[in-house]
């Protein structure tokens, strides 16, 4: 599957697209930063290390991630006072 058709394939209603903008606006500097740290910590290990002890350092990585896109869902959610939106 593509980006594209990943990404297409939720649909949003108008408010959910502008919450979801919000925070991805917030957090893109951030992630980009985080994800050309993960790419240099992969690069930096020897082809013995990449998968096993690298594969799990990127793999906990990529939790702590989607911990922090979670929070600012939470968080987005929070401020528009209307919970889940639908």
């Amino acid at each position: 599957m593509t980006r594209k058709q990943h990404t297409a394939a939720v649909e949003l209603s108008a408010k959910q697209e502008e919450l979801a903008q919000r925070v991805y606006q917030r957090l893109k500097g951030r992630m980009g930063e985080e994800l050309l740290g993960m790419v240099r910590m992969m690069m930096s290990k020897p082809n013995h290390e990449i998968f096993g002890p690298g594969e799990f350092e990127l793999r906990q990585k990529l939790n702590a991630v989607g911990a922090t896109i979670l929070e600012e869902s939470a968080n987005e959610r929070a401020k528009s006072k209307k919970g889940v939106l639908r």
